[in-house]
C-alpha cells in the first residue's frame, strides 16, 4: 500500500475547538487565531459556525469574527450552519468559500441531540437545501456521514447502514441533478480503530471508486493517528485536524474527551513519512502554543 505523495489538511480548530471550550473566549482571541492559522498554509480553515447561540453560545460573535478575520491568498475559508438563515448570515460576509455540502447523521439519537431532526426530517431537509444553495449558486459536491464508525448512545455502527446512507445522499442529490465528487466519513465521537476504518473506506472506495474520501477523525480513544495512518495507507489523502488537538463534540455524550487530531501531529507524522502537506510546522506549532 504506498501512501500518496501529499494530502490536503482542512484546519477546523477556529470553529470546532472554540465550540466544544466551556469558557467564554475573547473574541480577539478567536481572530488572531485564525490569523496565525493563515500564516500556516493550510489549504482551508473552517472560521466559525453560524448556529444558534441558545444552542452553541460559544459561537454567539460569530458574525463579529466572521467581519474581522483576515482573508489570506491561496487560503479557503468555510464555516458552519445548520439551516437557511445560518447559511443567510454566512454569505452576507462575502468572505467564505461556501459550499452546499450534504451531511446526514447515521446514528438516530446522536441526530436528534445534535441537530435536533430525526434521520428522516434530515433527508427531507436536503431536499428543501439543495434548492436553497442552486438559488444562492453555491456548488454541491460532497456527502458526509457523521458518527460513522460508532456512537456513545449507540454503540457501534453496521457499516451496511453508513453504505445506505451515503446510497441515499448521492440519490438526494441526483434528483436535482448533481453529481456528487466526495464523500465525507466523520468519527464525531472518537470510535474508529484501524481495522474498523479500513472495513468501512474499503467498502465505499469499492462502491464509489469516482468519490473522493475525506475523513473528519476524532482522538477520544487515543487512535486518531493510527487511524489517520491506515486511511493514508489506502490512499486517503484528505483530512480534518484541529491545531493543539482543540475540539469535540459538544452532544457526544462525553466530559473532557480529547478533541480532534492535533494538526501538528498531523503534520509532523506526515514530513517524517515523507508525505507532503505545504503546511509550515514551525508557524503551526506556535498557533498551537498561542491556542493553548
Amino acid at each position: 500500500m504506498a501512501l500518496p505523495k501529499f494530502i490536503t489538511i482542512k484546519e477546523v480548530g477556529p470553529r470546532e475547538g472554540m465550540q466544544y471550550e466551556k469558557g467564554p473566549i475573547a473574541t480577539a482571541d478567536k481572530i488572531r487565531l485564525v490569523d496565525m492559522l493563515s500564516e500556516c498554509n493550510f489549504k482551508e480553515i473552517e472560521v466559525t459556525s453560524f448556529v444558534s447561540p441558545k444552542w452553541v453560545p460559544q459561537m454567539a460573535d460569530a458574525d463579529e469574527v466572521a467581519a474581522k478575520f483576515k482573508r489570506r491568498p491561496g487560503v479557503e475559508y468555510s464555516c458552519v450552519f445548520l439551516n437557511a438563515k445560518g447559511l443567510e448570515r454566512a454569505a452576507a460576509h462575502k468572505k467564505f468559500d461556501i459550499r452546499g455540502n450534504l451531511y446526514g447523521t447515521v446514528s438516530e439519537l446522536f441526530s436528534k441531540k445534535n441537530t435536533n431532526r430525526t434521520i428522516a426530517e434530515t433527508y427531507a431537509d436536503l431536499e428543501e437545501r439543495i434548492s436553497v444553495f442552486h438559488k444562492l449558486g453555491l456548488p454541491v459536491e460532497r456527502v458526509g456521514v457523521m458518527a460513522a464508525f460508532g456512537c456513545n448512545y449507540e454503540g457501534d455502527i453496521d457499516p451496511a447502514r453508513v453504505m445506505t446512507m451515503i446510497t441515499r445522499l448521492i440519490e438526494i442529490a441526483a434528483r436535482h441533478d448533481v453529481k456528487i465528487k466526495g464523500i465525507v466519513l466523520a468519527d464525531t465521537m472518537g470510535w474508529a480503530t484501524p481495522t474498523r476504518l479500513r472495513r468501512l473506506v474499503g467498502m465505499v472506495q469499492d462502491r464509489w471508486p469516482d468519490k473522493r474520501i475525506s475523513l473528519h477523525l476524532h482522538d477520544t480513544r487515543g487512535l486518531g493517528l493510527s487511524n489517520a495512518f491506515a486511511a493514508m495507507e489506502m490512499g486517503v489523502d484528505e483530512f480534518d485536524s484541529a491545531v493543539g488537538g482543540l475540539g469535540g463534540c459538544p452532544y457526544g455524550g462525553f466530559k473532557g474527551a480529547a478533541g480532534n487530531i492535533s494538526s501538528e501531529d498531523l503534520v509532523h507524522m506526515c514530513h517524517e513519512l515523507g508525505v507532503e502537506t505545504g503546511v509550515d510546522l514551525d508557524k503551526l506549532v506556535a498557533a498551537a502554543q498561542e491556542a493553548e
